[in-house]
């Protein structure tokens, strides 16, 4: 019997330990990714673990295939999500709100807000979530002050030139979970750096939307291309770039 419980305690301390792993620094390729299939959907997992500031974050992608039936409304009680559309038509309602959303659109939603995605274009939809839980205490009355809720169609930002492509801004604000989350897209023409090396307290994540790039991080180098994405954890140096003569087109997004 003491044998019994001994192993069970081990058993229960090692699954503790496996899911507050430190999610690592690098690459993680869309194309490496383990893969579930149910009707009419399809899903992707790149990462869980824990991050710097989140004692919980996990990354996914969801694909829905036309005509399939949508997850019924539901809430978060203690998570906080971001969704990023990759492809498709997305009409995505929080309470009594909805918007319809298509490739690069965004969804901020905070933790105990009723939710639910459907497709409603007429091919596959596909889209990315972020889940993540702060090591500090969820502060809702921050959320709320900064906005709550956020849709983000993608059609409706400015691109800004700059000397080596382009960006657009899509939020700098608190959250639910997070002191400061920023988000924007970068564009490089050609070949090169984005910007010399460089390190913060965030830990950030670059999404990769068009093109390849490349990135060092505190010495390692990585190659994405569409599809992939890039972690770095807090204060660490990295710099990122175009690693080809042809366009590349990113997401990067941090948060402390």
């Amino acid at each position: 019997m003491k044998t019994i419980f001994f192993i069970t305690l081990c058993f229960i301390s090692i699954q503790s330990m496996s899911q507050s792993k430190l999610i690592t620094s690098g690459a993680y390729h869309w194309s490496e990714a383990p893969v579930t299939k149910s009707e009419g959907r399809e899903g992707r997992r790149f990462a869980q673990g824990t991050s710097p500031q989140f004692e919980y974050l996990e990354i996914h992608a969801t694909t829905q295939e036309k005509g399939a039936v949508s997850k019924p409304p539901h809430a978060q009680k203690d998570i906080e999500e971001l969704i990023i559309v990759k492809e498709g038509k997305m009409k995505f309602t929080i309470g009594n709100k909805s918007a319809i959303l298509g490739k690069g659109s965004v969804v901020l939603i905070p933790p105990l807000e009723m939710q639910s995605a459907e497709n409603v274009g007429d091919g596959p939809l596909t889209y990315y979530v972020f889940q993540f839980r702060s090591k500090n205490p969820m502060d809702m009355a921050r959320s709320a002050k900064a906005g709550g809720p956020l849709f983000i169609n993608a059609d409706t930002l400015k691109y800004v030139p700059s000397a080596r492509g382009g960006g657009i801004k899509y939020f700098d604000r608190a959250t639910a979970m997070c002191e400061k989350f920023e988000m924007h897209i970068t564009e490089l023409k050609s070949k090169g750096p984005s910007h010399d090396p460089h390190m913060h307290v965030e830990t950030e994540v670059i999404l990769i939307t068009e093109g390849d790039s490349e990135i060092t991080i505190d010495g390692k180098h990585y190659t994405a291309t569409a599809g992939d994405f890039f972690i770095m954890n807090s204060n660490e140096m990295h710099g990122v770039g175009n690693a080809s003569d042809k366009p590349c087109k990113y997401f990067a997004f941090k948060w402390r």
